[in-house]
């Protein structure tokens, strides 16, 4: 045999090995991947795979579990374990203690944290605003209370100071020249505004819906004054945010988030049909309280100039203390 042939030969199986080594590897690589592996091998190269977003069983969160039933999230290679809060508050301190890597909750609680210095907090996706009848100040027939004027003195319910059932009725009052220091605010979580309210343990309080319309139900709540009016009018209600440390360390991952909550978020407000199961699912409703709440407004885009509202309106109200720059807050955006 010639030299050449000989060399071809070896030539042709070197190429062979390399092939059969690289196939080796690749099938190795492929049996002993998993699924739930979080680095950046995964996903389409997302630095994490798996993420947990601490939320709360109210109609905020609805694309959110539209984006997990209807494969929003998988489409983006990226797996969202919700974990329930309590409120606003403990939702938020979920995740700038790591327990979850992201979380909704009115947007009160971020900016008294970024305000006081509690937390370096960045917004990543906007969730609702008020809309018409969607948040009202309520009470009960036999309750003193007939108009927003006879609230002074009187016991209103809210959830927690400086949340959004707090700072809200008392920018209402305010517009109304109703004296905010003497209300007696009495803290009770939402779900059990109703009973309190028919078993005159309060005389008002103020409630977004489902609890607007389950308390109309079950306590004959009628309201006394529509939140959607003067400095509260379309007012940014709720939102998503991480620190600022978690979105720096995974902005692929980010960006798959935002997609996935941006296309469920449009879907949402475009086609009620798809939002009612979703809210008998997961926040409890039964199907005919869900056909006719009066649903908030769904946006996933943060826009500064609308968002800075919210630090204002706390400013003024005495929630904080110094001025807060809300754009400072925004994080990147998924295709901006």
């Amino acid at each position: 045999m010639s030299r050449g042939r000989v060399r071809t030969r070896r030539t042709t199986l070197g190429l062979a090995l390399v092939v059969a080594a690289a196939t080796a590897l690749t099938g190795c690589s492929a049996l002993g991947s998993d699924s739930s592996d979080t680095s950046s091998s995964g996903g389409g190269g997302l630095e994490k795979t798996k993420i947990k977003v601490a939320i709360l069983p109210t109609i905020d969160t609805a694309p959110l579990w539209l984006a997990q039933d209807g494969g929003y999230f998988k489409a983006e290679g990226l797996e969202v374990e919700a974990v329930t809060a309590a409120s606003g508050q403990a939702s938020m301190t979920k995740a700038i203690s790591g327990e979850a890597d992201i979380a909704i909750s009115s947007y009160m609680p971020f900016f008294v944290a970024k305000s006081t210095g509690a937390a370096d907090l960045q917004f990543v996706s906007d969730a609702t605003s008020i809309s018409p009848k969607s948040f009202a100040i309520v009470t009960v027939p036999n309750s003193p209370v007939k108009t927003i004027n006879d609230l002074a003195g009187k016991r209103i319910a809210m959830t927690a100071k400086n949340t959004a059932s707090d700072l809200l009725a008392k920018s209402l009052m305010k517009d109304h020249g109703v004296p905010i220091d003497k209300v007696n605010w009495t803290q009770i979580p939402f779900p059990n505004v109703a009973a309190a309210l028919a078993a005159g343990q309060v005389d008002a309080a103020l409630l977004p819906e489902p609890f607007l319309s389950q308390a109309a139900k079950t306590a004959g709540a009628i309201p006394v004054v529509d939140v959607n009016t003067g400095a509260t009018q379309d007012f940014p209600l709720s939102g998503y945010a991480s620190t600022k440390k978690w979105v720096q360390a995974n902005p692929k991952t980010l960006a798959a988030f935002q997609r996935a909550l941006a296309k469920a978020t449009s879907d949402t407000a475009a086609d009620r049909s798809k939002i009612e199961p979703i809210l008998v699912k997961y926040a409890k409703i039964d199907e005919g309280t869900a056909k006719l709440l009066n649903l908030p407004a769904f946006t996933a885009k943060l826009d500064p100039r609308r968002l800075q509202r919210v630090p204002d309106l706390m400013l003024q109200m005495g929630a904080i203390t110094t001025a807060v720059d809300a754009s400072s807050m925004i994080a990147p955006q998924a295709g901006s």
